[in-house]
């Protein structure tokens, strides 16, 4: 399968996490807290043991620049231009407008989704597939972010579903335009190495470290080891 063909399975993790949240099935939503923490330890795992060493191999003066431009741009998508957005289900009435800045906040993270992707098969397919999964393990959560917070502002069900399309597409085109682009194919993993970074412990790790015990805290720590795993396998 080629970058694309992951960015779009990918992309459909988008439109589950939504269509849990518009069918309003509980147990999706017990599953997704755990892959919030599940995916943040991939994540995690993923950027500082794959995506950090890669990048610096690739671009060893400039590298640092795009990792701290991807982190920066992500916070002041999701949390200055963005007034209301935090991952997972939103219970609480909001605004229509913050659904729409919403959106926006998470479309700019899901472009450099598709981008660490094709950046990753650019290096190695094992990359690549590394870096699909990572992308994969928090899809299911930024399409029930989304949908919630479109539902919890007064939009319909089509909309919320719209867009979770919308946050997939991003991703695509991500994948589209760093195979096309030569400065995201020369910088894109640096960018994303960034982002990846800001998605696990700036959003992800903040929704459940104030839950104390092993609840929380064994799938975060499994989502690390399932990356060592994973990548054992890989190479094998």
């Amino acid at each position: 399968m080629t970058a694309l063909g992951f960015a779009i399975v990918a992309a459909l993790a988008n439109l589950i996490g939504a269509y849990i949240v518009i069918r309003h099935l509980r147990g999706g939503l017990r599953v997704t807290e755990g892959a919030i923490a599940f995916g943040a330890g991939f994540m995690l795992a993923v950027a500082v043991t794959e995506m950090l060493p890669e990048a610096f191999a690739l671009n060893p003066r400039g590298a640092a620049f795009f990792v701290l431009a991807g982190y920066l741009a992500v916070h002041l998508t999701q949390h200055v231009l963005t007034p209301h957005l935090h991952f997972g289900e939103e219970t609480h009435h909001v605004s229509a407008a913050a659904g729409v800045s919403a959106l926006l906040g998470l479309t700019l993270h899901t472009f450099f989704d598709g981008v660490a992707i094709a950046s990753g098969f650019l290096v190695s397919g094992e990359l690549g597939v590394l870096l699909f999964l990572a992308v994969f393990l928090h899809k299911l959560p930024e399409g029930v972010t989304v949908a919630s917070v479109m539902l919890a502002g007064g939009q319909g069900a089509a909309r919320a579903l719209l867009s979770a399309l919308v946050l997939g597409v991003a991703t695509v085109l991500g994948v589209l335009l760093t195979q096309r682009a030569a400065g995201l194919a020369e910088h894109g993993l640096a960018l994303s190495a960034g982002v990846t970074l800001y998605v696990a412990a700036s959003n992800l790790v903040p929704e459940f470290q104030a839950k104390r015990g092993w609840g929380t805290a064994l799938p975060f720590f499994g989502g690390a080891a399932a990356f060592f795993l994973t990548r054992l396998l890989l190479e094998r």
